[in-house]
């Protein structure tokens, strides 16, 4: 498949590694498009053999899955604003809309999410919620304390979501489907506590949510 990931940071490696290490295409659009330049040439140099490019939105056309590695309101405008192009993708929302002034609450009201905000933004999109409860170098490692990393998927399009799925599984993590793209509020809320918890647990954010059965 070919990945497209919009954003150039901590997030869009990990994720980009994953996809890379599963076989797939990678196209990188960045802001800043010499620190996209710079992801794809790093990615490049430590994955053989890898097919990763810098992009621009053009390259939104050609993806089977769309990215949006972006914090939750950079995500959202991006989504508007490249609406037509993403319309029919498969595309993923990772971001938590954590307020970060005070790492005490979400920013989005009870009863939605930053995924459902995303899909009202591009209602043509397929839109899916996954990562957002896995930190990024975590996700450059593929696994924390020795064990692959869970990475729970909500969405309303099951191709969208096996699309999804297929990308996880070939990147070496197991995915869990939460159900519809409402579970992102659970999601969301999951992964707030979580990041609160890194001081008081010490992991330096290389802690993951992980079922056990």
């Amino acid at each position: 498949m070919q990945i497209t990931i919009i954003g150039a940071g901590n997030m869009a490696r990990g994720i980009a590694t994953r996809a890379l290490s599963g076989g797939h295409t990678v196209r990188i659009i960045g802001r800043e498009p010499d620190k996209a330049a710079g992801l794809a040439a790093g990615l490049q140099e430590n994955t053989a053999a890898a097919d990763v490019q810098a992009a621009d939105a053009t390259s939104i056309g050609g993806a089977d899955i769309v990215v949006l590695a972006l914090p939750y309101q950079a995500a959202r405008q991006v989504a508007a604003q490249y609406a037509a192009a993403l319309s029919g993708k498969t595309l993923i929302d990772i971001s938590n809309p954590v307020d970060f002034s005070t790492f005490d609450s979400l920013v989005v009201a009870p009863g939605t999410s930053a995924a459902e905000q995303i899909a009202a933004a591009v209602p043509t999109a397929r839109v899916v919620k996954a990562f957002n409860t896995t930190f990024a170098g975590t996700l450059i490692a593929g696994q924390a304390g020795g064990a692959p990393l869970d990475v729970f998927i909500a969405g309303n399009d099951a191709a969208a979501k096996q699309a999804v799925t297929d990308l996880a599984t070939s990147g070496g993590l197991r995915p869990i489907d939460t159900g519809p793209l409402k579970r992102a509020r659970e999601l969301e809320g999951f992964q707030l506590l979580h990041m609160t918890l890194q001081q008081t647990l010490g992991s330096n954010w290389s802690s993951a949510i992980k079922i056990l059965m």
